[in-house]
């Protein structure tokens, strides 16, 4: 069934309020690198999240926190270079921007300048809001995370459903209002309430994106390799995998492997 939306040749930070405004659903998805993100570019996705996830899924890490500034820059130009209609947004990686709002700014002006990516997103909410209106006075995009934020894993020490209790959630829904206030064209909410994350997407002007935050919200971000069904231990509740790329690429291995030792190939037609 076909789903009526905004014909945007090029999406930008305003389309992304004119299709809250018209209660159009936003479409986000990971991506790392160039091959990938053009795919999903000419498939159609509003927004390109070059993710501190590429931490976990591109090298192998435990959590997001080793990831360094120049990693995100590679891999968001790789994404940028690739793109020609989604927004890109370039997260800023731990230690980039926390308690110090003129290193934040410094970052994000070089993720800008060497990556080409259109905007930043930052964890947190009244912890580091300094920094994210000291990145907005150079007229760089933010978009706000809040929920669970990964890079403050140690301090959580669980990967568990955030702002369950009435304390957490007033102050997440408080921040959330915050990062409007300060200027931040959108919002991501990640592992919350559904109930909670509804009132926080009717609670402010700009779009509220969701990770295991119900479907009451301005829009849905998955990572890509995990709806792709490239990776195949990670099994939370709010993933849906589209295909099962684990399981097919490992049968083409296989393949490739018996026809390379049983010399199928190789054939006649497959050389000079």
């Amino acid at each position: 069934m076909s789903v009526a939306k905004g014909n945007y040749k090029k999406v930008t930070t305003l389309s992304l309020s004119e299709m809250k405004q018209s209660r159009e659903k936003i479409s986000m998805l990971t991506a790392y690198d160039f091959t990938l993100a053009k795919i999903i570019d000419g498939a159609g996705i509003d927004v390109i999240l070059v993710g501190d996830s590429a931490s976990n899924v591109m090298a192998g890490n435990e959590t997001t926190l080793p990831i360094t500034l120049d990693h995100m820059i590679y891999h968001a130009s790789s994404v940028v270079r690739a793109v020609d209609r989604a927004l890109v947004v370039v997260d800023m990686p731990f230690g980039s921007y926390q308690g110090n709002s003129k290193e934040a700014l410094n970052s994000a002006i070089k993720i800008m300048k060497e990556s080409g990516g259109h905007s930043v997103k930052l964890e947190g909410g009244s912890e580091i809001i300094e920094s994210v209106k000291r990145i907005l006075t150079a007229g760089i995009p933010v978009m706000g995370h809040l929920g669970l934020t990964p890079q403050s894993i140690y301090k959580f020490g669980t990967y568990t459903v955030r702002a369950k209790e009435e304390e957490e959630a007033e102050k997440l829904l408080s921040d959330a209002k915050l990062l409007e206030e300060a200027g931040c064209f959108a919002l991501v909410l990640e592992k919350v309430p559904s109930k909670l994350a509804q009132k926080v997407a009717e609670s402010i002007n700009i779009p509220v994106i969701g990770i295991g935050a119900g479907n009451g919200v301005d829009g849905q971000v998955l990572v890509l390799h995990d709806m792709l069904g490239m990776t195949h231990e990670f099994n939370p509740r709010f993933l849906r995998r589209y295909l099962k790329l684990y399981d097919e690429i490992t049968g083409a291995v296989q393949s490739y492997i018996d026809d390379v030792k049983s010399k199928r190939f190789p054939n006649e037609k497959e050389q000079y």
